[in-house]
């Protein structure tokens, strides 16, 4: 099976290059077909980095991280999807352990789960504590509803089969479709799994989640597509 990398991007212009670099070097010990990346219209000179190092890239359409995840799942070739941010969250490096479960026939989708793996960027202020504790609330929930046992519902950081994201019919345009991937998975009968991932302090970029915007948001999507879609 081969995989195409997601690297997401928006105004990243200190750490885009170095993990697209050590996305690169995966084509040695695993079936990379291709790295796709997907840019929001970066403003700080993201896209001069891209051109210096010769990476071709395709511009979202503006809507969100959601709506430029589901322009990704509709142009990609390779047979998993991996989903990394660009902004050194995540580590390129794991992204072998990630698609293995795939690969081994055990499931359809793979999150990274910062519970299993730690953070460095889920403690700290209050505004941090209330996403974690958000993110716990939505997790439990997805949970008893399913009767899995799932760590970590938020993560960007997964791996999933692409004919499997091709049925999943999502519909978020912001960050929101990571809990939309993963209730819409276990939906319809696709296998999740997760992995221990770190996630690290981020090198470039702020955080584009302001939980006073879009926690109704969540709330509403996770009730949702929970009980009625």
């Amino acid at each position: 099976m081969t995989s195409s990398i997601v690297l997401l991007t928006k105004n990243e212009k200190t750490s885009v290059g170095e993990i697209y670099i050590k996305c690169l070097a995966l084509k040695e010990i695993m079936a990379l077909r291709e790295i796709l990346v997907v840019d929001g219209h970066s403003t700080d000179g993201t896209q001069e980095i891209f051109r210096e190092l010769g990476i071709n890239f395709i511009a979202d359409n503006g809507k969100g991280k959601g709506s430029a995840i589901r322009q990704a799942i509709s142009q990609v070739k390779g047979d998993i999807i991996v989903f990394i941010d660009a902004d050194g969250s995540h580590d390129p490096a794991d992204i072998p352990r990630l698609i293995k479960p795939i690969l081994d026939g055990e499931c359809d989708h793979v999150t990274g789960s910062r519970m299993k793996g730690g953070s460095d960027e889920l403690h700290g202020d209050f505004s941090k504590f209330v996403r974690m504790i958000g993110s716990d609330i939505i997790t439990l929930g997805i949970n008893y509803r399913f009767g899995v046992r799932l760590t970590d519902s938020q993560n960007g950081f997964r791996a999933i089969r692409r004919e499997a994201a091709q049925r999943l019919g999502l519909k978020e345009d912001i960050t929101t479709i990571e809990q939309e991937m993963i209730i819409k998975t276990l939906k319809a009968g696709f296998r999740m799994g997760e992995v221990a991932t770190h996630e690290y302090k981020r090198k470039g970029g702020e955080s584009k989640i302001s939980v006073p915007q879009v926690w109704p948001r969540y709330v509403y999507s996770w009730l949702k597509y929970l009980f009625f879609n």
